[in-house]
């Protein structure tokens, strides 16, 4: 009897009588890619471009001293979000050996979109040429994380055998330039460590043994009371037509800090058994969710990680929002420090407020 129901090649298709029934099924990660734009713009590019708007100019330095970040990526003019998905989704399916046809269900988890409807999922499979189901997952910087979350357990159930997850983040959208006052830069200051990238992951199903490959758990913690602490309000039904350049930017309205710390305790609570694991040093890296170099540290310290088995890739490629870990997972083995039989963590963190974990033998 064959572990896995041969049931997808028809997408949309479930088991039925007769299918082989697995004892257990575990979503494994047959590629990962990302992508990066060539246009790279320094952080005193950024504040050069803030003093000509003719607002307040911030001094030369502060924005690096602030942030701890060289400067982010750039998309090329006309680049949409679902182009920086489908340049590292080409990418991902030529590493797994699959072609698009392959897939039987892709998912578009990113920060940004395309329009507001349809889902940008249909953008993304019309230029790969797609004809599986398709649909969005969007949940702020932990999209990415929620769509390994939606694919591992629509795998486990044997509904689908391979998916394809594609991020596209054009966040240099959300960056704000012209600033009357000083006050208005420190609010807007996650704004100017937005970088643009793009994401990719193949899943498919495998068996799930002890030393099995895969997805090997997953937890979420959220505290939606503090969804107004960061914001891009703009294009949704409180702002829709919104010309307020303070709308259409990413702003602090809150202490999103604090916001991760009135659920440090749940997430302590819920995900404690793996964090220990992650300090003891039984994962061989560790990726989380990047926006500057002072909030890199406080994480480490927060969760006491071991510092050598993470990677500050926001220094040099900024906070690539929902494509922020699985670029990290791509630095890393490009780095040789994630072989296979590995274990990997990959933490994130969002607005909204919301932590996620994910756990993965490689």
């Amino acid at each position: 009897m064959e572990w896995i129901r041969p049931c997808n090649r028809h997408p949309g298709r479930t088991a039925g009588y007769g299918d082989a029934v697995p004892e257990a099924i575990r979503a494994r990660i047959a590629a990962v890619s990302a992508h990066l734009p060539s246009r790279y713009r320094t952080l005193d590019d950024i504040r050069a471009r803030i003093a000509d708007t003719g607002g307040y100019a911030p001094p030369p330095g502060l924005l690096e001293d602030l942030t701890g970040v060289r400067g982010v990526h750039v998309h090329e003019d006309g680049e949409n979000a679902s182009d920086l998905a489908v340049a590292a989704a080409r990418s991902a399916l030529g590493e797994a050996g699959l072609k698009i046809g392959d897939v039987d269900l892709l998912l578009f988890a990113s920060t940004s979109q395309d329009l507001v409807e349809p889902a940008t999922a249909h953008l993304v499979a019309t230029k790969l040429g797609a004809s599986c189901p398709v649909f969005d997952v969007k949940n702020a910087c932990n999209s990415f994380l929620n769509g390994m979350e939606v694919a591992a357990s629509f795998i486990g159930t044997g509904r689908y055998r391979t998916v394809l997850i594609a991020c596209g983040e054009p966040s240099t959208l959300a960056t704000r330039w012209h600033l009357p006052g000083r006050e208005d830069l420190l609010r807007a200051l996650p704004g100017y460590t937005a970088s643009d990238a793009g994401a990719a992951m193949v899943l498919t199903a495998g068996p799930a043994g002890d030393r099995d490959p895969g997805i090997l758990s997953l937890r979420f913690v959220s505290n939606s009371a503090a969804w107004e602490a960061c914001t891009v309000s703009g294009g949704g039904s409180m702002h829709h037509l919104s010309v307020h350049d303070d709308h259409t930017t990413l702003r602090l309205n809150g202490d999103l800090r604090q916001s991760a710390l009135d659920v440090l305790p749940r997430i302590l609570d819920t995900a404690g058994e793996e964090l220990r694991a992650a300090r003891a040093g039984d994962f061989s890296f560790i990726a989380f969710h990047q926006i500057a170099m002072p909030q890199y540290r406080e994480v480490i310290d927060t969760f006491a990680l071991p510092e050598d088995r993470c990677m500050p890739a926001v220094a040099e490629h900024g906070n690539c929002a929902a494509a922020s870990l699985p670029l990290q997972l791509v630095k890393a083995r490009e780095a040789d420090r994630v072989e296979s039989g590995d274990l990997v963590a990959m933490i994130g963190l969002a607005s909204g407020f919301s932590f996620g974990l994910a756990l993965v033998r490689w």
